[in-house]
């Protein structure tokens, strides 16, 4: 919220009436009068939502739309002279044809350090190749001819870093559920791959996404390799990366790629433990939770950020505050089923919200939906940690009969999976069953002993039982059960 608050604060006043005016207009009188609130009245959460007469849900969901609005407009006059250059790309044809060489040329190299200031590569080899082809009686034809071959050369090795960026955090989402060694090796082979693309040129827009990549897979993959003194360090990176962001405050890639940034600003302190300063990009990131699992898969891992949220609410004490928060940030979030990984992080993420605030019933209908419409036949180990989830749903419901079958399956599965592949699964089991059981004397001693035994257990990929904390309230709730 301090973040919306420092934005509204610095627009300029021209702005901030564009923006106040366009909500009036457009009948989002609520969002005209937080913007006012905030800006010229400087009013508190509480006094604002007290004279909005809103829950603190609707509030959030309010916020989170004005966000939206400043953002939009930013970009819409952040865009306009990118918009001019790439009319005049357009134009080219028309001033080679109509106006004399010289006015032609000069024309086109003007072009050409705008586009070079933009970064524009694909337009550039528009430039180039007209440039070369004014040229041809002259000795400047063959250097034309060299830059239009370098920009053609360079604007596939952005398209591939873009799609090895694409393909790697796929592939990440694949080892995320497996936590499988092939899958990692591959992960590496890509950052191999993507390290030597962006090697080949001088190029800032190479370095960004390399960087979106390295720190991602030091962060969650390799963490020895961001130990090696060779690596250029991860804060350095960031620093570096956000130099280039104030350098090409108008490029738009940049302009949505600041948000995978603080994302990965916020997982690298919450890594290391650095939490003051990963609070400092937690908030912007959470408010823009849903535009981060639909827009920006194909840069990072969004879905990683759900799992690291989880924990900061364990950590800080206030984990029943998470499901509150849910209906505001994902009110209009249309999950991509197609995208395995995700639904079943964002779906195991909404479930185990559920069961901190003892809606049971509603956390095993998402963890049934998610059964009912994807295969995990891929991701065996997933299905039993998210079965188990679902087993421990039923025996706080008391619902033996849904439970007893389900257990049953799931002994089944460990059976062929191997008991020491699923040592934590059997004893979230064992620390169940002994919930139900009708022995009452020292239930509690025996739930305490199993949690000590599962603690020990480490799990490299996804766990969501790892989100469920095994501590006193744990215990009381399955001790308790009749």
């Amino acid at each position: 919220m301090a973040k919306l608050k420092n934005i509204i604060k610095q627009l300029s006043n021209r702005d901030y009436k564009a923006i106040h005016d366009s909500l009036l207009e457009s009948n989002a009188d609520k969002s005209a009068y937080l913007i006012q609130a905030m800006r010229e009245r400087q009013l508190s959460d509480t006094k604002i939502m007290m004279e909005l007469e809103v829950n603190t849900n609707a509030y959030y969901t309010l916020r989170s739309r004005l966000n939206q609005k400043i953002e939009e407009y930013l970009l819409q006059q952040m865009e306009s002279p990118r918009t001019d250059i790439l009319k005049k790309v357009a134009n080219i044809n028309e001033i080679i044809f109509t106006k004399k060489r010289a006015i032609a040329v000069a024309t086109l190299k003007k072009l050409e350090k705008e586009l070079l200031d933009y970064d524009l590569s694909n337009e550039l080899t528009i430039v180039y190749k007209s440039l070369k082809k004014l040229h041809i009686n002259s000795p400047d034809y063959y250097s034309y001819s060299q830059l239009y071959n370098r920009h053609v050369a360079y604007m596939l090795a952005v398209d591939k870093s873009e799609d090895l960026l694409a393909e790697y955090f796929k592939k990440y989402g694949n080892y995320s559920l497996s936590g499988d060694e092939t899958d990692k090796l591959g992960l590496t082979l890509l950052l191999k791959e993507m390290y030597n693309v962006s090697v080949l040129y001088e190029s800032h827009r190479l370095y960004v996404y390399y960087s979106c990549m390295v720190i991602f897979h030091r962060l969650f993959v390799d963490q020895q390799d961001s130990m090696d003194e060779d690596n250029e360090p991860i804060e350095d990176i960031l620093e570096n990366v956000q130099k280039i962001f104030n350098s090409y405050q108008l490029d738009s890639i940049y302009y949505h790629l600041n948000l995978v940034f603080e994302f990965l600003k916020f997982e690298y302190y919450t890594h290391y433990r650095v939490f003051r300063k990963a609070e400092r990009f937690y908030e912007e990131v959470n408010d823009a939770a849903s535009n981060l699992l639909t827009n920006y898969t194909l840069y990072t891992y969004p879905a990683q950020f759900l799992s690291t949220k989880m924990e900061r609410h364990i950590r800080i004490g206030n984990v029943r505050k998470v499901y509150e928060e849910n209906e505001g940030i994902f009110h209009d979030f249309e999950i991509d089923k197609q995208d395995v990984p995700t639904y079943v992080t964002y779906t195991m993420y909404r479930a185990i919200s559920c069961y901190y605030v003892e809606k049971y019933d509603e956390a095993s209908k998402w963890i049934n939906n998610l059964l009912n419409e994807i295969s995990l036949k891929k991701f065996p180990f997933m299905q039993l940690e998210i079965k188990i989830v679902l087993a421990l749903q039923y025996c706080l419901m008391n619902d033996y009969d849904l439970f007893n079958q389900l257990i049953n399956s799931i002994q089944r599965q460990i059976r062929l999976l191997g008991k020491e592949n699923c040592e934590h699964i059997l004893l979230l089991s064992k620390i169940m069953k002994v919930s139900i059981s009708d022995i009452k004397r020292n239930k509690v001693d025996k739930i305490k002993s199993l949690i000590e035994k599962t603690e020990s257990v480490k799990i490299d990929h996804f766990s969501p039982t790892a989100l469920i904390r095994l501590d006193d309230d744990f215990i009381n709730r399955l001790s308790t059960q009749p």
